[in-house]
C-alpha cells in the first residue's frame, strides 16, 4: 500500500500538485482494509478523489499515464503498476457479470496473462487471434497471480504486427471426473467469438451463432482438481466426433445436450495426461492422452517381477 501511495503522489507531483503521503495512505487504508475494496479499484478511487479536490482534469492526469512504459507480460509482476504492452488474445471466457465486458487470456513471446475488460471502459470487443497494442492498463495481483485490468482510462489499438505467443507448458495427469456444462456443441457470436447463452451474446444480443466444439473437463489426481479447456481440434481427436457429426447428432435428437452426454460416456472415468499452458485456474490443453489402465493380472506379474529383481 505504501508503494501505491508513493506512486500516486509522484504522478500528482509531475502535475505540480503536492499531496501529502499520509493523506493518500489514509484513504487507501480505509478503502482496502475497512471496506475490502480491491487494490486497483481503491487506487483509482483515491486518484479520482484528489483529482476532484485539486480541480485537475482527468484527461490531463491520464495523458501522462497513456505514455506508461511498454512491458513484456513476464515483467508484469508489480501490483497497481500502469503499463502498456503488445499482445495477442488467445482465449475468451464466458462471462455473466454485468460489470465485466470481456475476460480471457492475452499473450506475447514471454508468456500469457489473464485480462479483464470492464464494461464502463466502453471499448470495442476483442477478438480471439487478433493482435493489439494495449495502453494504460493496470496490473493487479490476486491470490499470488497477476492479471491486467482494462478500464475507462485504457486504450486498445489493432496492430498488423504478428505477436508470437510463448508459454511454459506443464503436464497434469488424473482421472476425468466431470465434463462441465457449457461443453459439447456450442454456438459463438460471429462478432466477438463469445459463447452464446440461450442464443444471445451479452454484447451483441440475438445473433446467428457459429457452431463450435469444446470440452471443459476436470481432471483429478487424488490431491488436486484441475480445470482443463479443450478446444475444437483436440476435442475432435479425443472423441472421434467431428463438428459435422455433432451438429447432425443434435439435429436428430432436437437437443444439443446429447453431444455433451456422448462426450461424458466416452471420456469420464478414464485417466489422462494433459499438456498445455496453465493460466489462472485453467490448463489450456495442447494434448490430452489417455493413460492405459493395467489388467489386474498384468499388474500382479509386474509386481512379482520387480520383487525378484
Amino acid at each position: 500500500m505504501k508503494d501505491i501511495s508513493q506512486d500516486i503522489r509522484k504522478q500528482f507531483l509531475e502535475l505540480d500538485v503536492d499531496i501529502s503521503l499520509e493523506d493518500i495512505e489514509e484513504r487507501l487504508d480505509k478503502l482496502i482494509n475497512k471496506f475490502k475494496v480491491p487494490k486497483d479499484e481503491a487506487r483509482r478511487s483515491v486518484i479520482n478523489y484528489f483529482l476532484k479536490e485539486n480541480n485537475v482534469p482527468r484527461s490531463e492526469f491520464y495523458t501522462g499515464q497513456s505514455e506508461s512504459p511498454q512491458k513484456k507480460i513476464s515483467e508484469m509482476n508489480m501490483d497497481g503498476k500502469w503499463v502498456s504492452f503488445k499482445g495477442k488474445v488467445t482465449q475468451l471466457w464466458d462471462n455473466s457479470h454485468e460489470s465485466i465486458s470481456q475476460a480471457g487470456l492475452v499473450g506475447d513471446d514471454s508468456g500469457i496473462i489473464k485480462f479483464t475488460k470492464w464494461a464502463n471502459a466502453e471499448l470495442s470487443d476483442l477478438v480471439e487471434g487478433q493482435n493489439y497494442l494495449f495502453k494504460n492498463v493496470v496490473v493487479n495481483e490476486w491470490n499470488g497471480r497477476y492479471q491486467v485490468n482494462i478500464n475507462k482510462t485504457s486504450s486498445i489499438k489493432n496492430i498488423e504486427e504478428e505477436i508470437e505467443v510463448g508459454t511454459a507448458t506443464v503436464d497434469f495427469s488424473g482421472a476425468m471426473v466431470d465434463i462441465q456444462s457449457g461443453s459439447g456443441l456450442i454456438k459463438r457470436c460471429p462478432e466477438c467469438n463469445r459463447a452464446l447463452t440461450k442464443g444471445a451474446c451479452m454484447e451483441h444480443g440475438k445473433v446467428d451463432g457459429v457452431y463450435d466444439l469444446r470440452i471443459k473437463a476436470i481432471l483429478d489426481d487424488g490431491v488436486t482438481a484441475q480445470d482443463v479447456i479443450v478446444k475444437r481440434e483436440l476435442a475432435e481427436q479425443v472423441t472421434s466426433l467431428t463438428l459435422e457429426n455433432a451438429i447432425a447428432l443434435a439435429a436428430d435428437a432436437l437437443d444439443q445436450t446429447v453431444v455433451l452426454e456422448q462426450m461424458k460416456k466416452l471420456l469420464v472415468g478414464k485417466y489422462y495426461t494433459s499438456t498445455g499452458s496453465r493460466v489462472d485456474r485453467y490448463l489450456i490443453a495442447e494434448s490430452l492422452v489417455e493413460i492405459p489402465s493395467f489388467d489386474p493380472d498384468e499388474l500382479d506379474e509386474l509386481i512379482a517381477a520387480a520383487e525378484v529383481v
